[in-house]
C-alpha cells in the first residue's frame, strides 16, 4: 500500500451525518458565513469584535507590519471582566445563573451574574489592596472551584496578567512558572477534592517558595476549601475569605488597550523549559466569544453548557472562564473526576442540571466506552443537543459511541482542533451546516486560513497528507513567548516562511476535509513510510475487543522504527478471547486488514491502564521508554504513577510476545 493510499484509507470509508432540517433552521451560523468571511476577513473579524462592549472603539482592525507579531484592534480599549460580567447585569440579566458549581463531595453553589460580578469586584479590590497593579503577574494554583474563575476575572479586571498553573503540577513545575513570570502574588487553596479524598495544594506552594526560590512573590492568598491543616507564614499568607469579607463590593472597571496582556499559559512539554504563551485581550476575547457562540450553537436564554476542562488548561481559559461568560451563558463547573464517587458521576450531573451542551476530551469518552454503555444508559441524557470533542484527534469508533450512546443518535458532534497557542478553536464543523464525519475536524472556521502543506510548504491535493499550517493572522493568536521573541520565531514561524506551523500532521480526504494525525513527533517512519499513531490507534479501537489504545514508534534496526501498541480491552467483550498472545495476533492482523501490512504492530501489549496526566493526556513518552527498554523517565505529572510500575512489571515477566 502506498503512503497516499494509507493516509486516505480510513477517510474513504467514513460515514457522513447531515444536520437535521430543524437544527439547521434555528442554528446561529448559516452557510453564508464562510463566503462572508472569505470576502473580507478583516471586516469579518471587526464585525465580530463589535459584539463586545468597547470603552473606546477601535478604528484599525489588524496591524501585521511587524509579522509575526500581530496587533488586533490596537487603538481600541475595553475591559475583559466588564464584558464577561457587568454588561450583562446592566442589561437586566443579573438574575441569570452564570455558574452552577458541583463539588466532588456533592456540595453545590450557584452564582448569578449579579453575585459573580460582586465577588469579582471584591477580589479585584483585594488584589489592589495587596499592591497588584496593571501589568503585574499573578500565579493561580487552585482546584476547579468558583474561586479559580473569580481570581482570573479579578486579575483581568485590574489589567494584571494571570498565569494559571494546573493543580496537578509539582512544586518544581510551579516554581519554574512563578520564576519565569516573576509573579507578585500566588492564589492557592488548602486543597481540593479528588477521587474521594482531600488533596493538599498549599504544601506545594510552600515548597515552591521555600528558600527564597521565588523572590518576586510578596503574598499568598489561600482559599479554604477542604479545612485541612496547613503550615502558615504570617509574613506572606492571607486567608481568601477574610480578605474578601473586608473588601468593598464597589469597583469600577477601567478600560485597557486591546493589546494589553491578559494571561501567560505555560505549555507542559515533556522536555526543555516550558514556554510561556502570551495572549492579549481584545482579539482573544473576540474569537473566544465568537467560536463559543457559533460552534456550540449557544442559546444563552435556554442552554446549560458544560465544558469539563480544568482552568489550568487553555480549554478552561477560553471555553469556561472567558468565551461562555462573554456570551452570557449558564454553565456547570465540576471539581472532581468522572468516576468519583461513582462511575456515573458525569451523567448524574447532566441529568441534575439538564445540560444541553457537553464539551469534553476523547480520552474521557474512551474511558467511558471501556466501562460500557449500561452506566450512561441509567441516566436521562435527553437534554443534550450538541456534543463537542477537544484535546486530541478522536477515533471514529469513539466518535460513534459518543453520538449514539451520549447524544441519543442525533446530537451533532463538533470535533474541534486548536491549541494553547491559537487561543481559540480554528478547525471545526458548524453543527447546523456541516455534514459531520466521525473522526474528522473537517473545515477551518470562517475567517481562518488553515491548510495542509508538503515539505516545501505547498498545499497538498485532496487525498494527501502533510503538515497543518495557518497562513493568515487570526485575532486570538499568541502574541509571543513570554520574554523570548527568538524562541517564538524559531518554534512557530521558521519551518514554513510566513506560515504558522502548528506542529501537527494532517491529511485531506477526497472531499478536502481535514483529518488530524497528531503531533508530527507522533508520526512514525517505518521502512520509509510515514505512519500516523492516531490512525493505527483508530484501527485498533475499531475492533470490538479494544476500549482504548496508544501507539508509539520504537527504534528498529531493520525498519528504522517499529509500531508498538498498548491496548486496554473491553471486559464485556473478551470472555472467549484466549491468551494475550492470541489477542495480540488477532489485533495485529486486524490492523493489517484495516490499514495495510506496513502498519501491522511489531508488538501489542495488553494492559489494564495507560499512563495519563491528571488532564487525561496519555504520556506516550513513557510508553516509548517501555517499548525501547529504557529506564522510565519522570512520572511526576501522572495521575497514578504506579501504572508504569505495573506495565513495566508485566513486560518484564514476559506476559506479551
Amino acid at each position: 500500500m502506498s503512503e497516499n493510499d494509507l493516509i486516505s484509507s480510513l477517510a474513504s470509508e467514513s460515514r457522513s451525518f447531515a444536520p437535521s432540517a430543524e437544527f439547521s433552521r434555528q442554528a446561529n451560523a448559516q452557510p453564508e458565513i464562510y463566503a462572508h468571511a472569505a470576502a473580507n476577513p478583516e471586516a469579518f473579524w471587526a464585525e465580530q469584535a463589535h459584539a463586545l462592549t468597547w470603552h473606546k472603539p477601535f478604528t484599525k482592525t489588524l496591524d501585521w507590519s511587524d509579522a509575526p507579531f500581530a496587533k488586533w484592534f490596537d487603538d481600541g480599549e475595553l475591559n475583559v471582566a466588564y464584558n464577561c460580567l457587568d454588561r450583562h447585569v446592566e442589561n437586566g440579566l443579573g438574575e441569570r445563573v452564570a455558574l452552577f458549581f458541583e463539588g466532588e463531595p456533592g456540595d453545590t453553589q450557584v452564582f448569578t451574574y449579579a453575585t459573580l460580578t460582586e465577588a469579582v469586584k471584591r477580589a479585584a479590590n483585594v488584589l489592589a489592596d495587596l499592591g497588584v497593579t496593571a501589568g503585574d503577574r499573578v500565579a493561580i494554583y487552585l482546584p476547579m472551584i468558583p474561586e479559580a474563575i473569580i481570581s482570573m476575572l479579578a486579575v483581568a479586571r485590574i489589567g494584571a496578567i494571570h498565569s494559571v498553573v494546573f493543580g496537578g503540577f509539582s512544586a518544581d513545575s510551579l516554581a519554574t512558572r512563578i520564576q519565569d513570570a516573576e509573579a507578585k502574588l500566588v492564589i492557592t487553596a488548602d486543597g481540593g477534592y479528588r477521587k474521594g479524598k482531600a488533596s493538599a495544594l498549599k504544601p506545594a506552594v510552600d515548597e515552591a517558595l521555600s528558600g527564597n526560590a521565588c523572590p518576586s512573590v510578596q503574598h499568598v492568598l489561600v482559599v479554604q476549601r477542604t479545612g485541612q491543616s496547613v503550615e502558615w507564614f504570617e509574613t506572606t499568607d492571607i486567608w481568601w475569605h477574610e480578605a474578601m469579607n473586608k473588601a468593598s463590593s464597589e469597583h469600577t472597571a477601567q478600560a485597557f488597550a486591546a493589546e494589553n496582556p491578559l494571561f501567560i499559559l505555560y505549555t507542559s512539554g515533556t522536555t526543555g523549559k516550558p514556554k510561556g504563551i502570551l495572549h492579549t485581550s481584545g482579539g482573544y476575547l473576540t474569537q473566544a466569544a465568537f467560536t463559543h457562540r457559533n460552534i456550540f450553537d449557544l442559546k444563552p436564554e435556554t442552554d446549560i453548557y458544560w465544558c469539563t476542562a480544568d482552568v489550568g488548561w487553555i480549554t478552561g481559559h477560553s471555553y469556561v472562564a472567558y468565551g461562555p461568560l462573554a456570551n452570557g451563558a449558564t454553565q456547570v463547573i465540576y471539581e472532581g473526576t468522572p468516576d468519583a464517587p461513582h462511575p456515573g458521576r458525569w451523567w448524574e450531573i447532566i441529568q441534575k442540571y439538564g445540560v444541553t451542551i457537553l464539551y469534553t476530551a476523547p480520552t474521557a469518552i474512551r474511558s467511558f466506552m471501556k466501562l460500557g454503555r449500561q452506566i450512561p444508559d441509567a441516566f436521562d441524557l435527553s437534554t443534550l443537543r450538541v456534543l463537542g470533542s477537544v484535546g486530541e484527534p478522536i477515533n471514529p469508533e469513539a466518535w460513534m459511541w459518543y453520538r449514539d450512546v451520549i447524544g441519543g443518535g442525533s446530537a451533532p458532534i463538533v470535533d474541534t482542533w486548536w491549541q494553547t497557542e491559537t487561543g481559540a478553536i480554528m478547525i471545526s464543523p458548524l453543527p447546523g451546516i456541516t455534514h459531520t464525519k466521525p473522526g474528522s475536524a473537517q473545515v477551518p472556521m470562517s475567517g481562518i486560513a488553515a491548510d495542509v502543506v508538503d515539505d516545501h510548504g505547498h498545499s497538498v491535493a485532496n487525498g494527501h497528507g502533510g503538515y497543518l499550517v495557518i497562513s493568515e493572522p487570526w485575532p486570538s493568536m499568541l502574541r509571543g513567548i513570554w520574554r523570548d521573541p527568538e524562541r517564538f520565531n524559531e518554534t512557530y514561524w521558521s519551518r514554513f516562511h510566513g506560515q504558522y506551523f502548528a506542529g501537527d500532521g494532517a491529511k485531506k480526504d477526497a472531499d478536502g476535509d481535514i483529518w488530524l494525525l497528531g503531533r508530527v513527533d507522533d508520526v512514525m517512519n517505518v521502512s520509509g513510510h510515514r505512519l500516523s499513531t492516531t490512525e493505527i490507534e483508530s484501527a485498533l479501537v475499531s475492533h470490538h475487543w479494544v476500549a482504548e489504545a496508544a501507539v508509539v514508534g520504537a527504534r528498529d534496526e531493520l525498519t528504522g522504527q517499529a509500531v508498538v501498541a498498548f491496548v486496554i480491552l473491553r471486559q464485556d467483550e473478551i470472555a472467549d478471547a484466549g491468551s494475550d498472545a492470541d489477542i495480540s495476533k488477532i489485533l495485529r492482523d486486524h490492523v493489517a486488514k484495516e490499514i495495510g501490512p506496513i502498519a501491522k504492530p511489531r508488538q501489542i501489549m495488553v494492559v489494564a491502564e495507560l499512563p495519563k496526566t491528571r488532564s487525561g493526556k496519555i504520556m506516550r513518552r513513557l510508553l516509548r521508554d517501555v517499548a525501547e527498554d529504557r529506564p522510565i523517565g519522570d512520572v511526576t505529572t501522572l495521575a497514578d504513577s504506579s501504572v508504569m510500575n505495573i506495565i513495566s512489571g508485566k513486560i518484564a515477566a514476559g506476559a506479551n510476545d
